[in-house]
């Protein structure tokens, strides 16, 4: 069986580093797939542990360069970016101080006369005991990912700035050992071209921390511990010791600390950070709570049912850093034009010293080395490697926290690409909590038929379902137990009661599936069905002796959603099991026309086939359970979850609180992500076409052209920052 590890990977520069990183790990014997995320400095690997392992994939990460350890908890992880922030900052401080007089020294370069410079600081055996520390302490990473880069036949960031500072460096250390010139020197080319490295790396740092958010804020909600109620007695234990079964005491104001039930107390739960939804649920015996959810106003003691690594709260974390870790297909387009981008830079570079000292102004090495070097270190991939996984983590985060999960990166591509949604009906567009409005008994004693419908039932999930199990329990008690049971797909269920073979189903299944005519009540059945009812018959050992009537209110947003959707240019059917009366009245109450009733789960595949044959792209939007083959047929599945394992599961894109009007929020990120992608690769594009011909002509000099790479890096982050503000 196969297994996954997510890793944090440290030594990452630019594009080409985590490109290199998957080139090399997805050769590997029983490595299947390889999300290197440079933004995230994180990397997903799928492996068959049989042909592989842990050790080797780690072993084969350093031996090209990098260091890779498995994924830190999110406590951990912050902790390590800020040491290495820290780090970096004294880095940069200790740079700049030393960069200061070569600052000053440029304005002798600038015939600027009223500000004297010291002849200390023109003095090149001083420039040289400055700019050494920069260039080999300092700068001394950029040496090692550039040795390891070109001992694996391969090129990144580090290579252009090596290049870039050494040349400038050791041409000074050259006329510093033969010359007693001080003019010509490059050292604080050197230096400031590392400064503003470092500048940019700081900066790129702590924009990437606030692309970040979502996780963070997800991984704040998760309590550390937690009152333990045993023999009477409350004790405070550490949530990793909680088992299902422990019972936990939850007390008003506090965080709920794991997925449990209510076994006592009624309270008002927050559940606004994992589902988007702003009022709080009300909850007493029997009901779910979420760990990471807020207890209002009431004392509640919770049986747990779920360890702390598989609670919901948790799972959403794992898709939330699964969706972004993984690329979007436009991302591989970047990966293929860096994995040749700095190998033509190096050529062009070369070309431009050959150009400048053969035949631009012959003999000038000067001037031929300040333009090669300015070309290397204009040309920098990195904005480019950013462009899209910073988009990703802030759109998948933005999501996230209105309780929309895309459980891929790519989702938020394909999501933009459909033009058809297809819905289901209850719980979808109506609330899913059907109550029962008639009952007609023929034949038999009403006490019987009810225990025998509400034994049947209560052995599935479906909402009709439940509407009848919670009629009959008003109305009777001392269920007997149902044997045998079998759902029919799309139909009811039937089983045995008391050796009793018993039927609930619809209309249709009588019709088509049995010899059961309905002469006599069909009448009954068409004017309920005419009033937008469900209508179950029940059969008892072949006769039919009751009907069960069943209405589900349409949810209040659903018409606006509806309405959201068209203006969006999408086209809206629903695919229903329910009766045509029933489904044809929900549709004109939402404002959707093209509707198909009487389907069962295995028909609401064959139709998105259908529709995708014609050319359409399908977005089919249903519970999770029953419409499974439809969610996996269709381009996009989206489930409707209010927080059910099922609806985490089932589907790419997981609507929490079953809002339909979420759906046009996602296609609304989905839309904006892609258009931030696109706006960030145009920036580096452009970027590049603009500032490699001004490096050549020798119109932007090396430690500008520095400062103007960090900016291009620094810019395309804080762009996609901006998907944090979108507005629906």
């Amino acid at each position: 069986m196969n297994e996954t590890m997510q890793i944090d990977i440290k030594g990452m520069h630019c594009s080409a580093c985590s490109a290199r990183i998957e080139k090399v790990i997805s050769k590997m014997d029983g490595v299947l797939k390889v999300n290197v995320n440079l933004a995230t400095e994180k990397g997903r690997i799928i492996y068959d542990p049989n042909l592989t392992s842990k050790l080797l994939i780690f072993n084969r990460i350093k031996k090209i360069g990098y260091e890779a350890v498995i994924s830190k908890n999110a406590q951990n992880l912050i902790e390590s970016k800020r040491r290495e922030m820290r780090g970096l900052a004294w880095k940069f401080f200790i740079s700049a101080i030393l960069a200061l007089p070569f600052i000053w020294t440029m304005f002798s370069h600038l015939n600027i006369s009223f500000i004297p410079v010291p002849e200390l600081f023109l003095n090149p055996w001083f420039q040289l005991a400055l700019a050494t520390p920069v260039q080999f302490f300092i700068a001394l990473p950029f040496y090692e990912g550039a040795w390891s880069a070109i001992k694996n036949r391969s090129a990144n960031m580090d290579v252009l700035v090596v290049l870039s500072t050494s040349a400038a460096y050791f041409y000074s250390h050259y006329l510093t050992f033969s010359s007693s010139r001080t003019t010509g020197l490059h050292y604080e080319t050197s230096v400031l071209i590392i400064t503003f490295v470092l500048l940019g790396k700081l900066m790129e740092a702590k924009s990437k921390r606030k692309t970040m958010d979502a996780i963070k804020k997800l991984n704040q909600l998760q309590v550390k511990s937690a009152i333990k109620y045993m023999n009477g007695k409350e004790s405070k234990t550490f949530i990793h010791q909680i088992i299902p079964g422990d019972i936990v005491i939850v007390k008003p104001g506090e965080r709920i600390p794991i997925d449990g039930q209510v076994i006592e107390g009624i309270s008002t739960v927050n559940e606004s950070m994992l589902t988007g939804e702003s009022l709080p649920v009300e909850k007493n015996i029997g009901n779910t709570v979420y760990s990471g959810t807020m207890n209002e106003n009431g004392l509640l003691k919770i049986k747990a049912t779920k360890k702390e690594n598989d609670s919901f709260l948790s799972k959403i974390i794992e898709i939330v850093e699964e969706a972004q870790i993984s690329k979007p297909p436009i991302q591989h387009i970047a990966d293929k034009f860096t994995a040749i981008f700095v190998p033509i830079v190096v050529l062009i570079a070369v070309a431009t010293f050959i150009l400048w000292y053969g035949y631009l102004n012959p003999g000038q090495v000067n001037e031929a080395l300040e333009k090669t070097i300015a070309v290397l270190i204009i040309s920098c991939p990195c904005a480019l490697g950013l462009a899209t996984p910073t988009s990703i983590m802030v759109g998948s985060g933005k999501a996230a926290q209105i309780g929309i999960l895309f459980k891929e990166g790519k989702l938020i591509e394909l999501l933009s690409k459909n033009n058809m949604i297809v819905l289901d009906k209850t719980g979808t567009i109506t609330k899913g909590n059907p109550v029962v409005t008639d009952i007609f008994i023929q034949n038999i004693e009403e006490k019987f038929f009810l225990q025998s419908v509400s034994a049947l039932e209560m052995n599935t999930n479906h909402p009709i379902a439940r509407a009848i199990v919670r009629e009959a329990e008003k109305r009777t008690d001392n269920l007997p137990k149902a044997t045998n049971v079998t759902t029919l797909p799309g139909h009811g269920v039937k089983g045995i009661v008391e050796s009793k073979k018993i039927i609930i189903a619809n209309p249709s299944y009588f019709k088509t599936q049995t010899n059961h005519t309905l002469i006599g009540i069909e009448e009954k059945i068409n004017k309920l069905e005419g009033q937008g009812k469900t209508v179950m018959l029940i059969s008892i050992d072949d006769q039919l002796v009751g009907i069960i009537a069943v209405a589900d209110e349409v949810k209040n947003s659903s018409k606006r959603a509806v309405q959201r959707l068209k203006q969006m240019g999408l086209k809206i059917m629903i695919l229903s099991g329910d009766n045509k009366n029933s489904v044809k009245m929900i549709g004109e109450m939402v404002g959707i026309k093209h509707v198909e009733a009487e389907v069962t789960p295995e028909m609401k595949a064959s139709w998105i086939k259908k529709l995708q044959n014609e050319g359409k792209k399908v977005i089919m939007v249903g519970d999770g359970i029953n419409d499974a083959p439809a969610l996996t047929s269709a381009n996009v599945g989206m489930a409707m979850g209010n927080g059910s394992d099922i609806a985490i599961e089932s589907g790419d894109i997981t609507i929490l609180n079953n809002d339909l009007n979420k759906i046009a929020d996602a296609m609304i990120i989905s839309k904006k992500t892609m258009r931030n992608i696109k706006q960030n690769f145009i920036w580096a594009f452009i970027y590049n076409v603009i500032s490699i011909p001004l490096a050549i002509t020798g119109v932007l000099p090396p430690w500008f052209a520095s400062a103007a790479m960090a900016f291009s890096s620094v810019s395309v982050v804080l762009n996609s920052l901006r998907l944090k503000n979108i507005k629906f």
